[in-house]
C-alpha cells in the first residue's frame, strides 16, 4: 500500500466522514511532562474511526458487488460503522453478531439499516454464518480489520492527525485487530518526519505484543478486560505492517485503562470508550520514555453504555 493509496482513499472518503478535531490539555501535558495531541475519532459519524475503513472498503467494490450487498461479522462498532456507511452507498448490509451482544448494539445496527443475522458466540460460528451469506446471496465479506482497503481508511484519521500536527514524535494507537494500528504505521511511515507509531494493548489481552516477539500471529486464551473492543486478534494482511512499521506495544493493566479513561473525561470533557484509553494508558505507563515529546494520541471511539461506567 502506497503513499498515493492513502491520498486516493481519503479523497474518496472525506463526503462520508467527519473530519474530526484534535484536542490538548495543559493539565495532562503537565501530567506526563510532554506535548499530547488527542485525535477525537469519538466524534467520528457513528461514533468511532471505523467509519473510515468500512466506507472505503464498499467504495472500492465493483457495481456488480455492491449490487449483492456486504457482510462482516462483529458485534462493535464495525457493524455499526459497515452498517451507515452501506445506508449512504445505496447496498445491503448483513450483519452477523452474536446472540450475546447486547440489545443496545443490535438496535444500532438496526438502526444504520443493517440487516442483524444472529449466531452463536463463537470465532466459528460467525464466520460459518458468515460463509452462508457470502454463498445464500452474493454478499461480499469485509474483514472489520484484516483488509487492506479497511486498514487504508483506518490510516486517514493519522493522515489528517499529521497534517494538524506535522511535528510529531509518536504517534500511539489503541491494538485489537490491527487494523487501526496498521494504517496509523502507514500513514506515519508515509506523512510523518522522524515520527514512530506505538500500540497500547490490555495485559489481560496481549496477543499482539507477544506476535511482535514471536514474529507470528498469536491468539488469547482470555478475553478478561473492559476494552470490549480490544478482544479480536491480528491477521495475515495487518501484521506485516505492524512487524515493519510499529516500533512497539505496550501493556497496560485494566486499572490503568480505567484511571486513564477517567482523565480523558474529566480533562478533556469528551466521552471516550474504554478501547479508546489504552493508547493514553500506554504513554501514561512509560512516561519517562516520552518526556518532552510530541505525542498524537487517536481516541478510537465514543460508544459507551452509560449504565456501566466503570468508575
Amino acid at each position: 500500500m502506497t503513499k498515493q493509496d492513502l491520498i486516493d482513499c481519503h479523497d474518496r472518503i472525506k463526503p462520508f466522514i467527519h473530519i474530526t478535531p484534535v484536542l490538548t490539555s495543559r493539565l495532562i501535558n503537565e501530567m506526563i511532562g510532554a506535548q499530547l495531541f488527542f485525535k477525537c475519532e469519538n466524534f467520528q459519524r457513528m461514533g468511532a474511526f471505523k467509519m473510515r475503513g468500512a466506507a472505503n472498503a464498499i467504495m472500492q467494490l465493483t457495481a456488480e458487488q455492491r449490487k449483492n450487498g456486504v457482510v462482516t461479522h462483529s458485534s462493535g462498532n464495525f457493524a455499526q460503522a459497515l452498517s451507515l456507511a452501506a445506508q449512504g452507498l445505496g447496498v445491503k448490509a448483513y450483519i452477523v453478531m452474536p446472540n450475546t451482544a447486547p440489545q443496545v448494539k443490535k438496535d444500532a445496527v438496526r438502526g444504520y439499516g443493517g440487516m442483524v443475522i444472529e449466531c452463536e458466540p463463537t470465532l466459528e460460528a460467525r464466520e460459518h454464518e458468515s460463509k452462508n451469506i457470502e454463498d445464500q446471496y452474493g454478499a461480499t465479506f469485509i474483514h472489520p480489520s484484516n483488509d487492506d482497503q479497511v486498514i487504508l481508511g483506518q490510516g486517514t484519521a493519522c493522515m489528517e492527525l499529521l497534517e494538524a500536527q506535522p511535528g510529531l514524535d509518536y504517534v500511539a494507537t489503541p491494538v485489537g485487530g490491527g487494523g487501526l494500528i496498521a494504517g496509523t504505521a502507514l500513514a506515519v511511515h508515509y506523512f510523518g518526519t522522524n515520527c514512530r507509531t506505538i500500540g497500547g494493548e490490555p495485559l489481560a489481552t496481549d496477543d499482539a505484543y507477544r506476535s511482535l516477539l514471536s514474529g507470528q500471529i498469536e491468539t488469547n486464551t482470555t478475553t478478561n478486560t473492559i476494552a470490549d473492543g480490544l478482544k479480536t486478534q491480528l491477521g495475515d494482511r495487518n501484521f506485516p505492517i505492524i512487524q515493519k512499521h510499529v516500533e512497539k506495544i505496550i501493556r497496560v493493566t485494566e486499572k490503568e485503562i480505567i484511571a486513564s479513561m477517567r482523565i480523558i473525561w474529566e480533562r478533556l470533557k469528551i466521552v471516550c470508550e474504554p478501547s479508546s484509553a489504552v493508547a493514553f494508558a500506554a504513554v501514561l505507563n512509560q512516561k519517562g520514555k516520552f518526556n518532552e515529546k510530541k505525542i498524537g494520541i487517536i481516541i478510537s471511539g465514543g460508544n459507551v453504555d452509560l449504565s456501566h461506567l466503570p468508575f
